[in-house]
Formats: C-alpha cells, sequence, structure tokens
C-alpha cells in the first residue's frame, strides 16, 4: 500500500470518528448540544493538529524520536507562570480569569524564554542542540521547584484553581480560546511553509546539512521558536501532555515508513486526531468520565517511552 493511500484512510478514519463524536446520542436538544460538540472537537482537532507537528519538528532537528519539546522546560514554565499569577494577584484576577488575556500572556512569556534561551545558547561558536537541550532540562527542573515552593505556600482554596491548571483536561477544553488559537496556528503554519522544506535535509543531521547547503543555525533557530509557539498554544488550550507528541511521531514513522516529511506531518496530524477524538470518544461513551483521557494518553505513552528505550538500547 502507498503512502498516500495510508494517508487516504487515516483521513477516513479521522472523519469518522469525529462524526460520530458530534453525533452519538445527540438527543432531542441538537440546538444546544450541537454546537458545544462542534467547538470540543474542533479544538481536540487543532490541539492534535498542534502537538503532533512540533513533536515531529523538534525530533526531526534533534535526531532523536524519543525527545519532545517538553523536555526544553515549556511545560514547567507554563505552571510556574500559572502558579506565579494566583500567587500574587489571586485567582479572581483579571489576568487569571479572563482566558484570552491569560492565554496571550503565557504564550508571551514562554516565547519570550525560548527566544532568550536560544539567542545566548547559539550566539558563540560550538553551541548546538544537545547543549540547547540539557539547559532546557536545568530550567525545567528549575521552573519546577519554584512552582511548588509557591503551592505550598499558597492559599488552599487558591490551589484549586491551580490544581485545574496542573493537569490536561480534554473534558473542559477552554472553546473560549478558539478563535484567538486558530488565529495564531494560522500564521505560525504560514511562517512555516518555507522551512518546512528543511526538514529532510535536517533529518540527516547538522554536517550533512551544512555540507548540502542549508544555513543550519538559521533554520534550527526558526523552527524552535515555531515550536515553543505551537507547545503554547497547546497548553493554554488543554493544559501540559507529554506522551501524546511522542506516540504518535513514532507511530507515524513506522506506519508509514518514510523519511518524507511531507507524509509523515500529514500522517502524525491525523493518527493524533484519531487518537484524541476517538479516545475522548471512549471515555465518554465506554467509561462515562470515569477517567480522563490525558491518563490514557500518558499511560500509553509511558508504556511506549520505556519500549523505544529498550530498543534503542538494544542498538547500541
Amino acid at each position: 500500500m502507498s503512502n498516500k493511500s495510508k494517508l487516504i484512510g487515516l483521513a477516513v478514519v479521522a472523519i469518522a470518528l469525529a462524526v460520530a463524536f458530534i453525533f452519538i446520542d445527540l438527543g432531542n436538544n441538537w440546538d444546544y448540544a450541537l454546537p458545544r460538540r462542534l467547538k470540543k472537537v474542533y479544538a481536540i482537532i487543532l490541539t492534535g493538529g498542534v502537538i503532533a507537528f512540533s513533536t515531529l519538528v523538534f525530533q526531526t532537528i534533534t535526531n532523536n524520536r524519543i525527545l519532545t519539546p517538553s523536555i526544553i522546560g515549556l511545560d514547567s514554565l507554563y505552571l510556574l507562570i500559572q502558579t506565579f499569577l494566583i500567587f500574587v494577584l489571586g485567582s479572581m484576577n483579571t489576568l487569571v480569569t479572563n482566558e484570552n488575556v491569560n492565554f496571550l500572556i503565557s504564550v508571551g512569556l514562554m516565547v519570550i524564554f525560548a527566544g532568550l534561551l536560544y539567542k545566548l545558547l547559539f550566539r558563540g561558536d560550538g553551541q548546538n542542540i544537545y547543549f540547547l537541550l540539557l539547559v532546557g532540562i536545568i530550567f525545567g527542573t528549575f521552573f519546577g521547584s519554584i512552582t511548588e515552593f509557591m503551592q505550598v505556600l499558597i492559599d488552599p482554596n487558591e490551589f484549586m484553581v491551580v490544581q485545574d491548571r496542573m493537569f490536561a483536561s480534554f473534558n473542559n477544553v477552554k472553546t473560549d480560546l478558539l478563535l484567538i488559537a486558530t488565529i495564531a496556528v494560522i500564521l505560525v503554519s504560514l511562517y512555516s511553509v518555507k522551512l518546512i522544506k528543511y526538514l529532510d535535509v535536517l533529518s540527516l543531521g547538522k554536517d550533512q546539512a551544512v555540507n548540502l547547503g542549508v544555513d543550519y543555525d538559521y533554520v534550527v533557530k526558526r523552527l524552535l521558536v515555531v515550536i515553543a509557539i505551537l507547545v503554547s498554544i497547546s497548553t493554554a488550550l488543554v493544559g501540559p501532555i507529554t506522551f501524546l507528541g511522542l506516540l504518535v511521531a513514532n507511530v507515524a514513522h513506522q506506519f508509514l515508513n518514510t523519511y518524507r516529511h511531507s507524509y509523515l506531518i500529514i500522517g502524525s496530524v491525523f493518527i493524533s486526531i484519531i487518537a484524541l477524538v476517538g479516545g475522548q470518544l471512549i471515555v465518554e461513551r465506554v467509561f462515562t468520565f470515569d477517567t480522563t483521557l490525558s491518563v490514557i494518553v500518558n499511560f500509553v505513552g509511558g508504556v511506549y517511552f520505556i519500549y523505544l528505550l529498550l530498543k534503542e538500547s538494544k542498538s547500541w
């Protein structure tokens, strides 16, 4: 079966699941339920696509399939921002209660952090992507420690608000952010079009990419900023989720068995949509909300991560 046929099959499955999610048990109050289901499924699709794309690109530029963008500390920074705002201003402040304002603050600070980090690390000669990852891990740990310290001191009632933002939730997607998130994704996608063509070459490694005429530092720095923006958007919509990107990106590699990112990006996006929409459908119709999709995704992704580690260790 050709990759085009596989992509068509994935698209059909994704559309079928989205339609099933929208119309199953719609009931007589469809004028009330239908708009809300449409918003919810659109938010899930947008989040899944953003996570799949950012993870696949991140794994390509790091040349490592067991890494995700969360390793550079963006998820930890998001939790730090939310905790700091509530700790200093309180949960009833406009910067916390207004989802759009909170979204702009979170995305802006995360992008500024990523930009400063990349600028400082790439300023001198000899700096590479692995040094960036090491510093990212250190910053992530540092942000996590400060967040936990403030959570210990915070008022218990305020902590309930913080706790609600600590875990990814597809049951309560922030649909109020859909318009601003969609605009941001469209702008980032248009900017990324001219960079995507370099991904096939970047997957060969830095030395080969430079020898083939790619301005490696220029392309990588801009791709990393794109990743930071997309991770910020997905985290603001549903909260931090670690293993989804790892899962869908590796499944796309194995299912399509190609190096061409024109196929891998589309395939990983469809696989992510299938995983999220299908998983949420099961959570709502089979488990009747007794569990959450993020728990299932992290469990399956964690097991798959261990499998990848064991698989890589055998090749060493």
